[in-house]
């Protein structure tokens, strides 16, 4: 077979015909012979006890499901199981499900008036007063003391971010159906294997009698990952006790009052530097808010605490982190997973050094930025894909940085942030979930099979490249199989910034593999001559990454992607609205598979961290959100974002499909210290996003964070 090239083309999408001309099928617009609607009757209370439940309703031909009906555990299984999937008896949260409500007629089922009586308790919204901390890490990197007596300077700073809904375009929505003896549900998700096994501890059921199935998906960015186990187990809970098929779909409110977000956090930064802005010492506390259940909470944090210190050389590092129980919705998973919270602070810490100093925060970054064989602060060494100093001065080439920085104009300012992500699941985590994927000969090709899923990020396409460069044939004739746990095996979660990287490389290796067995054949020929073949192969760890899960020790990530965002921003004197007026982002990423799906994912990216940046503050009162509808809860239009020049640079990762890291995470890294940054370049101390105008009408002027030896200065 000739060796063709679909690998760093921008060949068709593989799901773009149909999505163009709507004949793609989302869970609503899917339906069964006896389709029953349900809905679900939450919580309005953040803490205390159910007293009493009243029915204000005829309830002839309506079910009603509660924590009675489920056969199996009452938890949605995870990685704590702590949070129940019906409430039994104590609420923790505003919105928590309690009961489940089927009906034919789907006006009759929301006219139905349900009503709890509540012995309430006083909770608590502070989680750094939390008396209960799901997950506590500790990294430590050298001897902190020595580094601060070797420090000139020592600067500190305290920086908070807030919730960020992830705002899919398509709300959750699942459909369960009954089976021989069993369940199958079709929904609105990232991670088909996640629900699965959710609903066999749930409904204490066997593999093979749970079966799921990804339906077309319209976005995700994490709110998808985890939630999809909650919904589809309350589905299936009606499904089995009526008989019958049950849609349970939410509306925009429900969905934003009831299901995850991004974790609020409050990091403190105390750094010691010389003289000339060299680090010696950086010692680091990093809290974040958990909410109502622990979900992914530990995960996050961790990734958060491993991206604290910034893509930034230093021989003495001490990092903290917890995350902490209050009386909210649960967080969970959001694009950035924990990587954003922090690498806000360390970012806009960077530029309050640099004005300490006196020095430019361009050379602030060049003078500690991570290089080739030197340490991360979990003491991974990094190769020679460590590209953070090609990323910084690509990006002050490109948008003339130092000389428009020196232009001072009223209102008006210039920042950059320097950001780096790890690829994959954090430490041991891709050795644990032992990812496969499978590869069939067809009459017509080969069928991809993985549980990987396609939301808009172009899954789908971006595989069949690999496959199809790997093994030798056109791209046309290589088909994705749909993620369904009954037909595919489990690639694991479409997270982490893996499913190009590691999914994407077990497929290569598949394809590798079957070109070697079929020789100089098409797969067709021999797909007609000898009949199917089907190749699985399982994740390997490279044997060059070894990882301590207990002292936080060693290579964190295969590799990391490396970026640099510059911003600018006009502040307008009257109303203290912030308009970005120019971004730009130099992004390096292994291998661009598809490159206008690449620079898609960037754009996508960074228009979200803008939001974060700038529009997008949940507003939490009594632990509800108050804002929950897209009437006041604003994200980034077109008319709020400004052009966005995307510059993709390659600097290969050995053990990648064709050399490909991750790029569906790392954009929202970086553009919302960029932003602030600008905005101390024009005047405003902030240290607190979203950057709202009421925070600039309050922010102080610029003030010192710094205690020089001998002085006894402190400030904050």
């Amino acid at each position: 077979m000739a060796t063709r090239r679909a690998v760093g083309l921008n060949v068709l999408r593989k799901e773009g015909a149909e999505k163009v001309t709507g004949r793609a099928r989302y869970i609503d617009d899917l339906t069964f012979p006896g389709l029953l609607h349900a809905r679900t009757i939450r919580s309005t209370i953040p803490r205390g006890e159910i007293a009493n439940i009243h029915f204000d309703f005829d309830r002839d031909g309506f079910t009603i499901v509660d924590y009675r009906d489920i056969p199996g555990r009452n938890v949605v299984a995870l990685i704590d199981d702590d949070q129940p999937c019906l409430v039994e008896r104590i609420v923790r949260h505003v919105a928590e499900p309690i009961l489940i409500l089927t009906h034919a007629d789907r006006d009759r089922l929301l006219e139905a008036a349900v009503r709890i009586d509540y012995r309430e308790d006083t909770p608590n919204y502070d989680p750094q007063a939390s008396a209960v901390t799901f997950k506590q890490i500790a990294i430590d990197k050298g001897h902190l003391d020595q580094g601060f007596s070797a420090a000139d300077v020592v600067v500190e700073g305290e920086y908070r971010t807030g919730h960020q809904e992830q705002l899919y375009i398509e709300p959750n929505g699942v459909i369960a159906v009954p089976e021989s003896g069993g369940i199958t549900v079709y929904g609105s998700m990232q991670c088909p294997y996640y629900v699965h096994r959710a609903l066999k501890v749930l409904l204490g059921l066997p593999d093979d009698k749970v079966r799921v199935v990804q339906t077309e998906t319209g976005g995700g960015f994490g709110g998808k990952e985890e939630y999809p186990s909650m919904i589809a187990g309350h589905a299936a809970l009606a499904a089995l006790k009526t008989g019958r098929p049950v849609k349970l779909v939410y509306d925009r409110v429900e969905d934003m009052l009831a299901t995850t977000k991004r974790h609020p956090s409050i990091v403190r930064h105390r750094t010691g530097l010389t003289r000339d802005g060299r680090l010696t010492a950086m010692d680091i506390d990093v809290v974040m808010d958990g909410g109502a259940y622990a979900t992914l909470s530990a995960v996050v944090l961790s990734r958060g605490v491993i991206h604290a210190s910034g893509p930034y050389r230093c021989d003495n590092i001490r990092i903290r982190g917890r995350a902490s129980m209050t009386n909210t919705p649960p967080n969970g998973a959001f694009r950035g997973f924990g990587a954003p919270q922090t690498q806000f602070a360390v970012e806009v810490h960077m530029d309050r050094i640099a004005e300490e100093l006196g020095l430019d925060p361009v050379r602030l970054r060049e003078l500690n930025a991570l290089r080739p064989g030197d340490t991360t602060a979990t003491g991974q060494r990094l190769g020679n894909d460590c590209s953070a100093l090609m990323v910084l001065r690509e990006a002050v080439r490109k948008t003339d940085f130092l000389r428009r920085r020196r232009l001072t104009a009223p209102n008006r300012g210039i920042g950059l942030s320097l950001f780096f992500h790890g690829s994959g699941f954090t430490g041991a985590g891709e050795v644990k979930l032992a990812s496969k994927a499978s590869l069939a000969l067809t009459p017509r090709g080969v069928r991809i099979l993985v549980a990987s899923t396609e939301i808009g990020q172009g899954t789908r396409t971006m595989h069949a490249q690999i496959v199809a460069d790997a093994l030798g044939i056109p791209f046309e004739d290589v088909d994705v199989n749909a993620a369904d746990t009954g037909e595919v095996p489990d690639s694991g979660p479409t997270v982490a910034s893996r499913t190009c990287m590691v999914v994407g490389r077990i497929l290569q290796r598949c394809a590798e593999e079957m070109r070697s067995r079929i020789g100089s054949l098409a797969p067709a020929k021999y797909f007609k001559k000898h009949g199917p073949l089907v190749i699985t192969r399982e994740y390997e760890k490279p044997p060059e990454i070894v990882w301590d899960d207990t002292s936080y020790r060693g290579d964190a990530y295969g590799s990391y992607g490396w970026a640099c965002d510059v911003a600018e921003v006009q502040v307008d004197p009257d109303t203290w609205q912030v308009t970005p007026v120019a971004f730009t982002t130099v992004h390096e990423i292994g291998k661009a598979i598809h490159p206008e799906l690449t620079r898609g994912q960037i754009e996508g990216g960074s228009a979200q961290g803008i939001g974060y940046a700038l529009l997008e503050e949940v507003v939490m009162r009594d632990g509800r959100m108050a804002n929950s509808q897209l009437t006041n809860y604003i994200i980034p239009t077109t008319l709020d974002t400004p052009p966005i020049e995307v510059v993709i640079r390659e600097n290969p990762y050995k053990n990648g499909p064709f050399g490909a890291k991750g790029v569906g995470e790392m954009p929202i890294d970086g553009p919302a210290p960029a932003v602030v940054n600008a905005l101390r370049h024009a005047g405003f101390d902030i240290r607190e996003i979203p950057a709202t105008p009421e925070r600039l009408m309050k922010s102080p002027a610029q003030r010192s964070g710094t205690r020089r030896k001998g002085t006894g200065r402190h400030a904050r």
